[in-house]
């Protein structure tokens, strides 16, 4: 997916994704930027900025699975959208 605008990667930008991946490091060229440490990477946090876009919108779920997460605490929609991306990112790792 492009973030950049939520749309399916061209054929094109998968070939150079492919293309870039394929290089071995060892060809890459660090002379203007250093490669970094293990160490300078030892308390890095993934995705600790990363805030994804909501949108609002109207979805129709079963009434006993809305009561049975709201009888679980506020937060409800949070996890319902946790769950939905769990699934979505198991779903992504089988294509």
């Amino acid at each position: 997916m492009n973030k950049a605008n939520n749309q399916p990667l061209t054929a094109q930008e998968q070939a150079e994704l492919a293309n870039l991946a394929a290089i071995p490091d060892e060809k890459i060229d660090y002379s203007d930027i250093p490669a970094t440490t293990p160490e300078q990477w030892r308390e890095a946090e993934q995705g600790r900025f990363y805030r994804p876009v909501k949108q609002q919108l109207t979805l129709r779920i079963d009434a006993d699975v809305i009561a049975w997460y709201k009888s679980q605490g506020k937060g409800y929609q949070t996890r319902i959208n946790e769950l939905l991306r769990q699934a979505m990112q198991e779903e992504i790792k089988r294509m």
